[in-house]
């Protein structure tokens, strides 16, 4: 089974997971628009990399998205842009008919016992999970990668008997 593990937004990634292990991680795809060149996802791109990596034989594809809602203190603009990231991720994966299921931060990071720990916490877990990989999380803007490692892991060891 391929789990497309996703941690959404400008800064987020997105992991291809299969049978327990890490195939690839990549940074969300983006690109810039207006006059201001104010960065947002790049939907065309991410229909590209998830195409290149599904074999349409194989029909045990999940996509497993963080959800994720407003926080207080989170400026108007900046909680519409990552609204419109979210939206963009829903829409590819219904065009590519890809089953999509969703995962509260609260209840992944509860998994790795990552509630109330700093940002960088996630990137040390999927460190000490996936030794082989930690070339690839070297530096602390690689949280985000962990995050998406993480999320495609729990859906992984959570729904192996389910599916």
């Amino acid at each position: 089974m391929l789990i497309i593990g996703i941690d959404p937004g400008i800064s987020g990634s997105i992991c291809f997971f299969e049978n327990g292990k890490i195939i690839e991680v990549i940074e969300m795809p983006i690109m810039t628009e207006g006059k201001k060149n104010k960065k947002q996802v790049n939907g065309a791109q991410i229909y590209n990399e998830f195409f290149k990596r599904i074999n349409r034989k194989d029909n045990e594809i999940r996509v497993v998205i963080e959800q994720v809602s407003a926080m207080p203190g989170q400026g108007v603009t900046s909680m519409f842009n990552f609204g419109q990231s979210f939206g963009i991720l829903k829409g590819i994966c219904s065009a590519m008919q890809l089953p999509v299921f969703f995962v509260r931060p609260a209840k992944w990071k509860k998994y790795f016992n990552l509630i109330n720990s700093q940002k960088d916490a996630s990137r040390t877990r999927a460190i000490e999970i996936f030794p082989y990989f930690s070339k690839h999380l070297s530096k602390k803007k690689d949280s985000n990668k962990a995050d998406a490692i993480l999320i495609a892991s729990f859906y992984y060891e959570t729904h192996q008997k389910e599916d």
